[in-house]
């Protein structure tokens, strides 16, 4: 079977299957980080990600600095995810030869800059020779009290379905760049996303969410993770699906539909989480003390699938649900 045929996460599913078992593994291969008993009551969560020249990023639109903090802030928000405690960073570099050492040592200061300011450190990693692009492959060890990990996988129907931020600002500001635009508020949050990490930990030690996830490939296919993993539906209101104000005024301008590219441009790297009914004065009252804004846009539904519409109950439309690698 092709890759095209089989898709990431198809991918992901055959490793899985080809994976045994081990003591101490509490949550593994499918979630956004992996959980591992330590033995002191606390677990390590364990995230990676790559990021490869042409795909991830070009070198002609961003600076290494920036490359640096996104290449971190990507695996940090999976830890925040998870409502975890970012520690220890390893990084992995494939540098072409036509790479100036002043190139590396920017990336790598804009990456300590992220750490520090999240209370990581850089701790060692490998480089290697790559004949044509750059590599950045990174892992983050956090940690967390084996009771506050929030997984994928705790939906339930009735819960409602919550997101901080704004969507689709990332999406819009990749459009602006391929257009030719090089400063914006949209091209700021794609090249220099801000991980949620004290709303993730925040929402977990207070035991409100009963799922998260970041969303990175796009709300709708980030939700359908949660779904699948929950066993579980949802139905989501359009009207509901926060968007900025410059999003709302530019959007328009570089795709037909600004709402699909909203819920389906992806790289946001807010929080996407499920929260219990008998929570919800609880949530509110967190959300007011919070920097960012938190918006219920649904409810999970105990059939299975995933539903879009509007404030009158009519089902909206859209093309694709979310970024797919292959």
């Amino acid at each position: 079977m092709k890759l095209a045929d089989l898709g990431e996460f198809g991918l992901i599913d055959r490793i899985a299957r080809r994976v045994s078992p081990a003591p101490g593994v509490l949550i593994g291969i499918g979630d956004d980080a992996a959980s591992v008993r330590t033995g002191d009551g606390r677990v390590s969560l364990l995230t990676s990600d790559m990021l490869v020249e042409g795909v991830h990023f070009d070198l002609t639109t961003t600076d290494p600095v920036r490359l640096g903090r996104k290449s971190l802030s990507v695996n940090l928000s999976d830890i925040a995810a998870m409502g975890g405690i970012p520690r220890y960073v390893l990084l992995s570099l494939a540098i072409p030869p036509t790479i100036p050492a002043e190139f590396v040592e920017e990336l790598v200061g804009g990456m300590n800059g992220c750490a520090d300011r999240f209370g990581a450190t850089l701790v060692g990693g490998d480089t290697c020779a790559s004949r044509r692009d750059l590599v950045l492959s990174i892992t983050v060890v956090g940690e967390q009290t084996s009771d506050r990990v929030v997984s994928r996988a705790g939906a339930r129907p009735g819960d409602l379905v919550c997101v901080t931020g704004d969507l689709g600002e990332s999406a819009l500001g990749l459009r602006e760049l391929q257009a030719g635009v090089r400063v914006s508020p949209a091209i700021d949050r794609h090249l220099d996303p801000l991980p949620r990490m004290e709303t993730g930990r925040l929402l977990a030690e207070a035991g409100i969410p009963s799922a998260m996830i970041d969303v990175s490939d796009g709300l709708l296919a980030d939700l359908g993770h949660i779904l699948e993993r929950s066993g579980v539906g949802a139905e989501l209101e359009s009207d509901l699906v926060p968007l900025s104000p410059y999003f709302r005024e530019t959007a328009g301008r570089y795709h037909a539909t600004p709402l699909e590219l909203a819920v389906t441009g992806g790289e946001d790297y807010e929080l996407l989480f499920t929260v219990p009914p008998a929570r919800e004065a609880e949530l509110r009252r967190f959300a007011a003390g919070m920097s960012c804004p938190v918006t219920v846009i649904g409810r999970i539904t105990a059939e299975k699938g995933l539903s879009l519409r509007d404030r009158c109950g009519t089902p909206v439309v859209v093309a694709g649900s979310g970024y797919r690698h292959f």
